[in-house]
C-alpha cells in the first residue's frame, strides 16, 4: 500500500453534524407543511442547490415554497432556517488538528454558499487545509467521480491510491473508490482512528 499523501474529509456528519429532522421541523413551524411533505420536496432540491444552480433569491423561494409558505421569507429569516440544524462535531477536531501535522488534507463537500459562510468560521482548521473542493462553486457534486477528479487535480494529481478519502454516504465512497481512491465510510471519531491507522496515518 503507497503511502498516504492527501487525506480527503467531508464536512456534513464528519466535520459538521446536521439533523435533517431539526430543519424540517423549523420550516413546518414556518410555513405548515407536515414534515414528510417538506421532506420529499427537498430531496428534489439538494442536486440543484448542492450544484450552485439554486441558489440567492431563487433558494430562497424555493425553500418557503417547500415549507408551505405562500410568501417567500426574508433574507435573516432564511439565513436562521437554513442554518439552524449544524453541530460542530468536537470529537474529531483533535484528530485533524493532529493529521494536518502529518499529511496534507483536504475537504471535498457537497453545500451551497450560505451554509458554507456560515460553517466557515466556526471551523479555523479549514483554513489550514490545502484545498477545499466545493460542489456549488465547480457545479458539480457528489457522487459525480468528476468533482473527485477536480479534487485530485487541485492538490497536484498524487496517484489516487496515494489519496484517502471519508464521507458518511456509502455511495460517495464508492464513487472515489472507482477512481482508485483509498475511501472509507465515515462513522464515528474512535472508528476513523482505526481507519487512518490502517492506512498508515496512525497514532492519532
Amino acid at each position: 500500500m503507497p503511502g498516504i499523501e492527501v487525506v480527503f474529509l467531508d464536512l456534513g456528519n464528519v466535520l459538521v453534524f446536521h439533523d435533517d429532522d431539526v430543519l424540517f421541523r423549523r420550516l413546518s413551524q414556518y410555513g405548515g407543511a407536515p414534515l414528510d411533505v417538506i421532506r420529499e420536496r427537498l430531496l428534489a432540491l439538494w442536486d440543484p442547490l448542492n450544484r450552485g444552480v439554486l441558489a440567492d433569491e431563487q433558494l430562497r423561494r424555493a425553500i418557503s415554497q417547500a415549507s408551505g409558505a405562500t410568501t417567500v421569507m426574508d433574507a435573516e429569516t432564511f439565513f436562521q432556517v437554513w442554518t439552524c440544524y449544524f453541530r460542530i462535531h468536537q470529537e474529531i477536531l483533535p484528530i485533524v488538528e493532529t493529521l494536518l501535522s502529518r499529511t496534507r488534507v483536504a475537504l471535498i463537500s457537497n453545500t451551497n454558499e450560505i451554509q458554507w459562510q456560515f460553517l466557515r468560521p466556526q471551523l479555523p482548521l479549514l483554513e489550514r487545509f490545502c484545498d477545499r473542493v466545493l460542489s456549488y462553486e465547480l457545479g458539480m457534486a457528489k457522487p459525480d467521480p468528476e468533482i473527485f477528479r477536480a479534487a485530485l487535480r487541485r492538490v497536484g494529481s498524487p496517484p489516487p491510491e496515494a489519496c484517502a478519502f471519508f464521507d458518511d454516504v456509502p455511495s460517495f465512497v464508492e464513487a472515489a473508490r472507482t477512481l482508485g481512491i483509498q475511501a472509507e465510510v465515515f462513522t464515528d471519531a474512535a472508528n476513523f482512528r482505526v481507519q487512518l491507522a490502517w492506512l498508515g496515518v496512525g497514532g492519532l
